[in-house]
Parts: structure tokens; sequence; C-alpha cells
């Protein structure tokens, strides 16, 4: 069968369809459950890693439904910004790279003539993402409720949720030093990479550009600008460091002539007013003479480096051999290489006079901590990559630890931390310093161009370091369901991290403009944090029951915050009284959100704003319940990328592994809160698996009915035992430990059952139905099928999920087939190691007085160190007999049942009857070893045991001789 599975996929996605399975509507008589993905930005074809997250949130809401939940699971997109805007650009310019991807991955040439305007990529990839992706993917989501942030209507709802935010005192304009691109204007640097190709890990850095005088035959006075984020250090500089290949720029800032690299000269033009390139000068020319650094007021000679990178910085970096590795390897590499000071013409021996300043006393250091570490580490060359790890170690150390030294004039005795400000704020009071932002790596806009910080004035601010929101936003995460459980403990602390977000932007954007300021548009992660809720009234628009115009906040605040009367909010809108209480009392049914699940590069973006947004606004009864995490699918040379290539289209993957095949690889290969590797391989063995579990039905129907068996009872209650399982796990939302039961235990229990002999149709048919609705959540294509095939009537998916029957819980049944089992195990280990081929295996069931022994142990464990006596009290007569080997037993086999987990111990802890276990199971053994299988109990006079081996059975494990 499973071999149709194109054709299997299409009958029951468009059945699923026709019957309106996707639609949820409020019932007050059920139980709700309100779902979301994090809308995808519109930036292309989606790939096989973005699958990994939005099937997890289909397979939750399949489940939910089956569990008497109204679930509703809306989905929409994510325009806002210069993701479209940028795509459009491409086309526009007749990128021939850019056409060939929308060629390879199947768009007509009609439509990618009209890809050159923004408004036609985001309403055609809206069209790809639901029909070409979703919906083939089987997900049952509320189509009727989609939107996209750069609606009308859903701007309306963003124009209230500002407006709102301004009545809060959480609307405020302010200096703000922001990620800008020459092209695009503002964006925003984050792990989701919304508005850039590169760079999402970067951070803003704030450096101290130290003013170094010197005296220049050409320019006069002027400062050399050097850049550090420790000014603390500045009493132990020793020389300054230029690099001789650099041609640095000779620049007017603010009345003063600066020498930088000309990198840091574009850098200083964005945040600096008036800002004049007057001429160059070389870094060979500046080489051996003398500037006078800052702070200590000293000449210190100019040396030659290759470190001091122009795209670093300023370029120009002050040397402080104590603290820095970098510095203090600079110098090493320099006294020693005569032929360096030769080609610069230094003295060395003024070089070799230059000794690192102990300015910093950390605890279990010495007083050259950078000099320490190089030794330590071996490192002796400039070009050692071990250098960043060394500076790390150093930096870490000497901030949080270090203690200013007594060379430091009045800040001797201070700590390092305190120092560093009050040592900048002198410097910056006195002239001596500035202060200019850069990015801790290269950052690229998805336009192409290299990302500055420029100042802006007069930005937009969210106040995300509200004291009262802040500590009211930590106490709600606290009764949050939030997955992974680190989240959960880290979310307190991620919430008092998040500072005051810049939240719109000048410039080309897609998106809402600020409604008391129209020149601005509100940025993507801004206008994402109550969408949720706009799910409940886009399927009123969608349908034409509200018009945009109607949408206004006396309509908003009414139906979220319950402000206003109805009557009145109907005469201002135009809207019937009714339809707005019917959106009213959605409102009041679906929310809160019960999950928002996005993937990690959301856990300090997306999710920290989305709590915070909620409590700031929404009554607390909306304020959102859950928030699950999932980890990435990735290439093996890193993460998936659409920009950066080798991403597996959709269409491609569903046709080679199937839609199900796929649903059950993201939601089995690992914990979701870890990253996967694609490997095709690896992907083809969950088709492969659902093709055996298909083989194993044919098998189950085809089989000649023999009726009841002594495994029916065994079967019934391992399988209900599966379905505990399966439900726990689905509960806390750990699909992975649930898929492993259903499509490798379960199947695994089966071939098991029939293998030891066991063929009673009627109960096989009877466990077939009942997984075939474990496997509808994630594989329900597979499931659906053979559902009919089975005989029944109506969806699968719109039937009951089982529950187990306590009833049918035999402990005794599984213990004796788990003993079988390790039987077996241990034959095959002796048969493998000795190379016997057997012809006899004699089994030895272990003594009477072992097995009380044991019995009473599991008994008394819970006794602690009172156990030993109150087991020997029991055994006595046995201890006179058999002397010490009784106590050395139960002290044995004592500690095993103290120490053993609960979830073993309702096993082994079970005393059963081994050797008719044994007996009942001799012919299928003989059949399994093709050998003759003798059980004799060890205390057997007539026991047949020619090396001694009886005395050696226990309880769980008996004696095995094999000739």
């Amino acid at each position: 069968m499973y071999e149709n599975y194109r054709e299997i996929e299409k009958k029951w996605q468009e059945r699923w369809e026709k019957e309106g399975l996707y639609i949820a509507e409020r019932d007050d008589t059920k139980k709700k459950f309100f779902i979301i993905f994090a809308y995808p930005g519109i930036s292309g074809y989606l790939h096989v890693g973005h699958m990994r997250g939005y099937t997890y949130a289909d397979v939750i809401a399949r489940y939910k439904r089956m569990c008497g939940y109204n679930v509703l699971f809306p989905v929409g997109t994510h325009a806002t910004g210069n993701i479209a805007i940028n795509f459009a650009k491409r086309v526009a310019r007749g990128e021939q790279a850019w056409i060939d991807y929308l060629k390879d991955n199947g768009c007509p040439d009609e439509i990618i003539r009209k890809l050159g305007d923004p408004a036609e990529v985001v309403k055609f990839f809206n069209k790809v993402y639901i029909e070409d992706y979703w919906k083939k993917f089987g997900f049952l989501a509320d189509w009727r409720r989609f939107t996209t942030t750069i609606n009308p209507d859903y701007m309306k709802f963003i124009e209230w949720q500002f407006r709102r935010l301004k009545d809060r005192g959480l609307l405020y304009k302010g200096t703000y030093y922001a990620p800008f691109c020459p092209n695009c204007g503002p964006i925003a640097i984050d792990a989701s990479q919304t508005d850039i190709l590169k760079g999402g890990s970067a951070e803003k850095v704030e450096y101290t550009l130290l003013k170094f005088e010197y005296n220049d035959d050409e320019y006069g006075k002027v400062y050399l600008v050097a850049a550090t984020l420790r000014p603390e250090t500045v009493f132990g500089q020793t020389n300054f460091w230029v690099n001789p290949d650099v041609e640095y720029v000779v620049a007017e800032v603010g009345g003063e002539k600066w020498v930088v690299s000309a990198e840091a000269v574009e850098k200083l033009k964005y945040q600096k007013e008036n800002v004049k390139t007057l001429g160059k000068i070389s870094g060979k020319k500046l080489v051996g003479k003398y500037c006078r650094a800052p702070m200590i007021h000293r000449n210190i000679p100019i040396l030659p480096s290759r470190f001091a990178e122009a795209d670093v910085g300023t370029g120009l970096v002050t040397s402080v051999p104590s603290d820095a590795p970098i510095d203090w390897i600079g110098l090493y590499v320099l006294k020693k290489s005569r032929e360096i000071c030769e080609k610069y013409g230094i003295d060395q021996s003024l070089v070799e006079k230059i000794e690192p300043i102990p300015i910093i006393r950390i605890e279990g250091w010495g007083p050259l901590p950078a000099v320490e570490i190089c030794q330590k580490m071996g490192i002796e060359s400039d070009d050692d990559p071990r250098l960043e790890e060394a500076k790390k170690i150093v930096y870490k150390e000497g901030f949080h630890r270090g203690v200013m030294n007594e060379n430091c004039g009045k800040y001797a005795g201070m700590r390092v931390d305190e120092a560093k400000e009050i040592v900048k704020e002198e410097m910056l009071q006195s002239g001596e310093a500035d202060v200019m932002y850069d990015l801790s790596e290269e950052v690229i806009c998805r336009c192409g161009a290299r990302v500055f910080i420029k100042k802006v004035d007069d930005q937009w601010f969210i106040r995300y370091s509200d004291e009262e929101l802040t500590e009211r936003a930590k106490e709600h995460a606290k009764n949050m369901e939030i997955y992974p459980s680190e989240y959960y403990k880290n979310m307190p602390s991620v919430l008092d991290w998040f500072q005051d977000r810049a939240c719109a932007r000048l410039g080309d954007w897609l998106g809402t403009p600020m409604p008391f300021d129209k020149k601005w548009i509100i940025e993507p992660i801004s206008d994402s944090t109550l969408y949720p809720a706009y799910y409940l009234i886009s399927k009123y628009v969608n349908s034409g029951l509200i018009k945009v115009e109607q949408l206004c906040d006396d309509f908003f605040d009414y139906v979220f915050l319950g402000v206003g009367d109805v009557n009145d909010v109907a005469k201002i809108t135009g809207l019937d009284a009714e339809i707005i209480e019917n959106v009213r009392r959605d409102v009041e049914y679906w929310y809160p959100l019960d999950i928002n699940l996005g993937g990690k590069e959301h856990m300090t973006v997306h999710f920290p704003v989305f709590v915070m947004n909620h409590v700031a606004i929404m009554p607390e009864k909306y304020w959102p319940r859950g928030i699950f995490v999932h980890w990435y699918v990735v290439g093996k040379g890193g993460k998936i990328s659409k920009s950066k290539g080798g991403a597996q289209p959709i269409p491609r993957a569903t046709e080679k592994f199937s839609v199900d095949g796929l649903r059950l690889y993201y939601c089995h290969i690992a914990s979701p809160f870890v990253d996967v590797v694609w490997d095709d391989d690896r992907v083809m063995m969950y088709k492969q698996r659902l093709e055996k579990i298909d083989t194993l039905i044919h098998t189950l129907l085809s089989m000649e009915d023999e009726g009841k068996h002594r495994m029916d009872s065994w079967l019934l209650s391992i399988f209900n035992r599966r379905i505990a399982s399966v439900r726990k796990s689905m509960d806390s939302f750990d699909l992975r430990a649930a898929a492993n039961d259903i499509y490798f235990e379960i199947p695994s229990d089966i071939r098991w059952y029939i293998k030891r002999g066991g063929k009673n149709r009627e109960l096989l048919i009877s466990i077939l139905k009942k997984w075939l609705a474990m496997m509808c959540p994630f594989t329900p294509h597979f499931a659906e099928e053979w559902w009919e095939k089975v005989g029944n009537g109506g969806l699968l998916s719109a039937s009951s999920y089982p529950s187990e029957d306590e009833n049918a819980i035999n402990i005794e049944a599984e213990a004796e087939e788990v003993y079988i089992g390790r039987v077996m195990d241990d034959i095959q280990e002796i048969i493998k190691v000795t190379g016997i081929k057997p012809e006899k295996i004699v089994l030895y069931v272990a003594p009477t007085w072992k097995f009380e022994c044991y019995r009473l142990a599991f008994e008394k464990a819970a006794l602690g160190k009172k156990a030993m006596g109150e087991i020997m009290s029991h055994v006595r007569d046995f201890a006179k007999k058999l002397g010490k080997a009784v106590p050395n037993y139960v002290s044995k086999v004592l500690r095993d049942a103290q120490q053993m987990k609960d979830k073993d111990r309702e096993i082994f802890g079970t005393v059963i009857n081994e050797f008719e276990v044994l007996k009942s199971a001799r012919d299928f053994m003989q059949r399994e070893f093709n050998a003759t299988i003798l059980v004799y109990r060890a205390d057997d006079e007539n026991v047949y045991d020619p090396h001694g081996r009886a005395e050696k059975a226990e309880p769980w494990k008996p004696a095995i001789y094999v000739e």
C-alpha cells in the first residue's frame, strides 16, 4: 500500500478539506486549545529545516483534537521589514542567480515577471506557503483566519496596540545608536536574521576612543585615536600599535584632527557631526615615532603590528602587555626579531627595555596575567588562534575579580568593574577620550550592503526596562508552561536582561506606520507580539463581516479589554452589535494562547516581548500560558539557510521521503531541544520504518486466526502500558518519546507476540485500531488509509485518542516475558563468547531460599537500615542450615533492591514461577536455538550439572550450561 503514498496524501488532504476538519468555532461545551507557530518571514521558498517546528505544532494540535479539545490552529506570515523589498529588487535587477533560484523551485516565467513588486512577492509566497507547504504536509490549520502583517486590517490592530503602549507610558523618543544600512536605513540584528544575510549573533559594542597626541610634520598637532573596550587599563600602557601596511586617514572630528583607518572614518560619519577627510598618513611613517598617552601623560613609542586591523575599532591600538595577551605577544615577537626592527628602523634595544606594568591584582594570579597565561598555554606567535581564548580568560578574571594596583592613582584599591566607567568618564570630561559604537562582527543587510551603527536622535523606543512591567512579566512567567525546562528557568533573567528596544524605523520598509509619527515604520519584532489575538478577528475581516475601516480603537478596546459599551461601539463602527459580541465572546473563549511555538532564535528576541506586551496591554486572564522552543535542522556544514544555499526544497523532499516519513523524522530523530543534522539516508529510514509497519499490518490482517493464547494477557498489558506512556509523553510535549513508543516499541511488541505463538485475530484487530489512532497525529495519511482499509467509517483524525485500560495491566505476564527475553539474551551471549554450536542447553532456576530472600528484600527495602535485620528474622531457618551464604546474599539483593529505579522495580521486584515459565517456553526456545532445552531447579536432587553451575543460579538470573 505505502508505495502509493503520493496518492494517499492527496486523497486524505482533500477529505479533511472537504469535511472542514480544520475549522475551529467557539463551542462552550468543549475545552479549548489554542496553538500557533511563529509565522515565517516572506523571504522566498522555505526548506526542509523550517518544517520541523511547523510539524510539531500540527502534531500537538491533532493530538489535542483527538483528546476532545476544541482546537484553534491558525497560521499567517510576517511580511514586515525589508525582506520582500530586497527580494523584489533582485528580481527587478534581473540577477541571474536569483532568477535561476526561482526557476529551480518551479516558479513560472509569468510569475517571475511580477515579482519585481514587493506586494506581489508577499502575495505569491503567501499562496506557496499555504498550498505547497502547510496543506501538503497535512496541516489542519484554520485557513479562514490567515493573515499577513501588511494587510490593512492587521495594521489597524498594530496601531491600536501602539496607542495603548503610549497610554501606559511605555513609548518614548530618545537618542539611539542603531544598526544602519546605507541603502535600507535602520535594521534589526538578532538571531532570527529577519533583516540581514550575515551577522545574526553580532552585538553592539561601545568603544572608548583614546586620544594620543602626536605632532606631524604635515598636519601639525593630531590625535592618534585608539579604540578600547577596557579604558581602566590605561595605567598599563607601554607603547602604541600601528599597522605599517595601512594607509590611515586624517579626519576632522569635532574641531580636532584624528588619525584613524579609512574604515573607521566611515563608521564615525554615522555617529559624529561634520566628519571631514583632510588627508592620509601611512602607518609605516608613524612607526618609530612617539605619541603622548592619555591619563598617564607619558610619551610612548609607536611600534609595528600585524594585528592592528583597519576594520576593527579605529585600526589603531594602545598596548597594555600586562593584561592583554595579544599585546604581550606582540612585544615578545618584536623583542626577538631583529629583522622586523631593522625593516622599520627601530632601535631594538629600545624595544627590549619595554616591560609590562602590573596594574591589576587578581587572587590566584601573578602580577602580569597576560604574560602568565601565554606562558601556561605555550603561545609564542601573534597568529596563534589560542590568543582569543587567552584574552577571554584574562579579561574575565581581571574584570570580575580584579582590583586596581597602587600605581593607578586615586583608583588604587578599586574593583576593576567599578573603575571602568569612572576612568572612562574622567577621560571623557577632560577631552582625552570619546565614544564610538561598533558591531562585534561583520553584519550584511539583505540588500548586500555592510551595516554600520548610526546615531538616531528621535528614535522611538518601547520601555521594556520598566521595572513594574518586568516584575509582573517575571511573576507571570513562573506560572507558564515553557519548554525546554532550561528556558523556563532562564526566562526571568532573560526578562531582566531585556532592555528598551527601538521599535520603528525610517526608510523604505513594509509595515505599519507609527500612528502618531507616520514617517516611522514599526519594525518586525515590535509588530509581532500580540498577533495571536488578531487571529480571532481576521476570520471576520476575511469573510467580509467586518470592513477595515470599521476597525478602530473603540472596537479593539471592547473586544480585547472589555472597555466600553457594545451599543456605543456599534454606533461608532457601523457594525451590528451581535457581530461585535460574537468577536468578544470568541476572545473570551479562545484566549489566552496555550502554546506559542518557535525556533530557538526567538528565545531572546520574540518570546520575551511576546510575554511583556501581553502583560502590558491585556487583562491578566489573557496572558499567555505556554511557550515551546525547538532547535534547528542544520546542514552538515552548519545551519540550513535559503540565503546560504544548500537548502532542500520541500516538494522534492516530500516526493522522495513522503510527507509522513518527514513528519515522523522531525518528531523522532532527536529531542526537539537539540539541533539535528540533515542526512538523506537517515531521513529515508523513517519512510522505510512506515513501509515496515505497512508490511506488519498486512501480516496481521492475513494471519490465520487461532483464537485465544496465553500471550494475549501479555500483549494487552504491554499495549495498554504503551498507551499510558504515549499519553503522558504527549501531554508534556515529549514528541520523541511518544513516537518511539508508537513506531518502534509497539511493532516490536507485536512481533514478539507473534513469535511467541500468539495469533488471536480479534485481539490484534482491536489493538490495530487503537494503534492507528495513536499514529494519527504523527503520520495522519498513513493512519487514515489503514483505518479505512480495516473497515472503519468516518475520519480517524476526528475520532477519540485511545485511553489505557488499567484493568488490563498484568505485571506478572509482563515480567515473565521480560524474564524469557533476558534468559535468551544470556544464552546468545554465551554462544557468541564460547563459539559453541549448542546441542543441549541446561537452565538452572534458583533454589527456594534465594527466592524467599529476594522477595523479602524488595518487600522490606523501604525500611532502610532496619531492613537487613527484618529480613534475617524471616529467613533464620535457612541461615541455620546454610550459614553465611544467606546473610551475604540478603545483603547483596537488598542493596540491589534499594538502588533500583522505580520503573524497574515494578517488573524486577515481581517474583514469578521461573521454573514453570521456562518449561512453558521450552518448545519456543528449542526452535530459536535449534537445541534441546533442559530446565532444573538448582536444589533438585536429580539435577544434571556436570560443571557445578546450578549453585550460581539467582532469581531473575538462572545459571546456564551449554554443551
